[in-house]
């Protein structure tokens, strides 16, 4: 369908719904006029969808956006922004004014470029990079079946919803994501695909030619097909997908971009730029739309406020069920769904760091890693992890999780993502952002690549994802420099707001787990090793893994030099210590598992680790970022380019990673002569 005419008659066919329509449409258009940058096509063409969806289906509060029972929607096309909040302004929410919309894409509003999950209420998770909001969701709709299959169908029974476009389904992401979805069956998860047939570069015609529909079917889903500007139609398609038991359903719309614009509509011109302030004028002439900018008929006002009406009724009967709820169910539902541990977990880890003291196990941190989970996964229920096909590599799996999240047994807690470390990434985001879980999954270190903008958006949502990276360096050996990680963790430390833990030994990976735990605001990264390491700590007392840095050996009373380092390399630094001591030299050690941990902590505990004696770093990874500690990269024990194919014991004595390399690196700092 791309005439114009033909559109607007169809969509005239409900002429109140096309008229509520129409506000979507103009506060789009002045917005993103008076703003000078944005994207009017798509919230022009989405604008029938959206009116059907939210007056007819969707479940929202407006006055309590954070209602734990409300349906979720997604916006996987962010760049459609003006589209959500046009509709968020129009509903009631009491955070989003008229002077936000003016306000489009300016300092200090509430309407930024994408939407910004966080910053918006209403906005429930970060959209722009295209195709994870569609990941997200996917993530959201196993969170609802999940805290259901816990909570009962009284306090956990919602919908999640999805816009996403032709540039969502081109990403990689969105594959990864409907096959998951359409695996575990997810029934409560509907997709609105905005089939308009434009991308930037112009017709879809060009890259995008595939059966999307067929795609989807062959993924498990239940597909409809219907005229995305006829209000009936559409309506008709969410009741036939509302209806599907037993599979996820895209409801494809065929749909104009810039629609009402005469000389724009159904092409890329009106996709990402403003309209023009007289093709506006001609635009709202073509709607039949006849308003100052910004104005909304008081009619048309009204409709959309009363579209809140049922979903405040629902809000206000589940809080009548939640409160005669048992007090066990109500209790622990509210303490997950608020985002608090359990109170037993602080105990739960003493003692088990105490064990560790007294056992002093030599294993690798992944495995420590799995021990430190299955304390961790009894003690807190809302932790439901997985890996992406590597659970006997990762150790990512302990009986506590108990069964497999299938479709069949939702009470399960271990998610078997498959090789899908992007998606995995970007649904343990939806399952964060959702609330009520705590996710954490797990790949090799090196794989962190393929996940790094869904990473990336944990950390600008601030959700306290858990990444659990496992073979960290060169020391998983035969694999190759294919699968050894060497720029990663220099990269994640330059990613602004993610806590990387690299930690040394059994102690430090339990209270590595302990911090991801208890960082609700913030992903965190445990990076472990393939290779087994001896025990380190001496005792058991504070959390130091929590402060970033700590001095874990001292010799003598005079420090001459000071060795820090990380993970693997920490046991390396202690015995290089224990040599140069014999020597004369009193070297002490600071293990660093975590640079943005050290960084928080005040300036005198930070000069007091690190000390005046001249410093050098040990690290299996590449020296980039050293210098900050260390003075300059010369000064730092580590790599400057791949690995290489080998055990990992022949690796780390071609690539000088070794006792004999620290000593010697500390002795020519000092000017000593072996």
């Amino acid at each position: 369908m791309t005439n114009l005419s033909q559109c607007i008659a169809t969509a005239q066919k409900d002429l109140p719904h096309y008229r509520m329509a129409n506000c979507l449409r103009s506060l789009a258009i002045d917005a993103v006029e008076k703003a000078q940058s944005g994207h009017p096509g798509a919230p022009m063409g989405l604008a029938d969808a959206a009116t059907v969806l939210w007056s007819k289906h969707l479940k929202f509060d407006s006055q309590a956006p954070d209602w734990p029972d409300r349906d979720r929607f997604v916006l996987s096309n962010g760049h459609a922004s003006m589209l959500l909040y046009s509709v968020l302004y129009l509903t009631g929410y009491p955070s989003m004014t008229l002077d936000d919309i003016k306000a489009f894409r300016q300092w200090g509003s509430s309407t930024p470029g994408h939407p910004e999950y966080g910053h918006t209420p209403g906005v429930e998770v970060t959209t722009g990079p295209l195709g994870q909001g569609l990941a997200s969701a996917v993530g959201m709709a196993i969170a609802e079946r999940s805290l259901q299959a816990r909570f009962g169908q009284d306090l956990v029974d919602h919908r999640t919803w999805v816009i996403c476009g032709d540039g969502c389904l081109m990403e990689g992401i969105s594959q990864e994501a409907i096959s998951l979805a359409g695996h575990l069956k997810l029934d409560k998860l509907t997709v609105l695909y905005d089939d308009n047939g434009i991308s930037i570069d112009g017709s879809t015609d060009k890259a995008f030619t595939e059966d999307v529909a067929g795609r989807f079917e062959a993924c498990g889903w239940h597909v409809i097909s219907c005229d995305g500007h006829d209000h009936e139609a559409i309506d008709r398609a969410i009741v036939a997908a509302r209806q599907e038991t037993g599979k996820p359903s895209l409801v494809k719309l065929r749909t104009l971009i810039g629609f009402g614009s005469p000389n724009k509509s159904g092409q890329e011109s009106s996709h990402g730029a403003p309209l023009g302030s007289d093709e506006r004028r001609k635009t709202l002439d073509a709607l039949g739309w006849t308003v100052e900018p910004f104005d909304i008929p008081d009619t048309e006002r009204q409709a959309w406020l009363k579209t809140a009406q049922g979903g405040q009724q629902a809000h206000q009967e589940w809080e009548k069920r939640l409160e005669t709820a048992d007090d066990e169910t109500r209790e622990a539902f509210l303490r997950q769904t608020a985002g608090r541990l359990p109170e037993t977990v602080s105990a739960a880890v003493q003692a088990a760091k105490q064990s560790l003291i007294e056992q002093r196990p030599t294993l690798a941190t992944r495995k420590a890693s799995q021990m430190a989970l299955s304390q961790l996964a009894e003690q807190i229920p809302e932790l439901i992890g997985g890996s992406a096909d590597l659970t006997g590599s990762n150790l990512t799996r302990v009986d506590a999780v108990g069964k497999d999240f299938q479709a069949g047994t939702p009470e399960g807690r271990y998610l078997s993502y498959g090789v899908r470390e992007f998606g995995m990434a970007a649904m343990m985001n939806g399952i964060a952002a959702h609330g009520g879980l705590v996710p954490y999954g797990g790949t090799f270190f090196v794989f962190s690549d393929y996940a790094r903008n869904a990473i990336r958006l944990s950390a600008l949502m601030k959700l306290g994802v858990i990444y659990v990276m496992t073979h960290d360096s060169i020391g998983l050996g035969e694999d190759g420099p294919t699968h050894q990680p060497v720029e990663h963790l220099a990269s994640f430390r330059a990613m602004p707001g993610v806590t990387v833990l690299r930690p040394a030994d059994a102690v430090e990976t339990l209270e590595a787990w302990q911090v991801a735990v208890n960082s609700r605001h913030t992903p965190t990264m445990l990076v472990l090793s393939r290779q087994a390491v001896p025990a380190l700590r001496t005792q058991a007392g504070d959390n130091l893994t929590a402060r970033g840095a700590y001095v874990i050996r001292e010799s003598g009373q005079q420090r001459d030099a000071t060795i820090i380092a990380t993970g693997t390399e920490v046991s390396l630094a202690v015995q290089a210590a224990e040599k140069l001591h014999e020597q004369g030299i009193n070297a002490a050690v600071v293990s660093m598992p975590s640079w943005e941990l050290f960084e928080q902590m005040d300036a005198p505990y930070r000069d007091e680790v690190l000390g005046e004696a001249p410093r050098i770093a040990v690290e299996a990874a590449s020296t980039f970022g050293w210098g900050r500690y260390v003075g300059s990269e010369s000064n730092v024990v580590g790599l400057s380019g791949f690995g290489a194919s080998a055990p990992a014991d022949r690796l780390y004595q071609h690539f000088q990673i070794t006792e004999e390399a620290i000593i010697a690196r500390v002795q020519g700092l000092l000017g000593v002569h072996s």
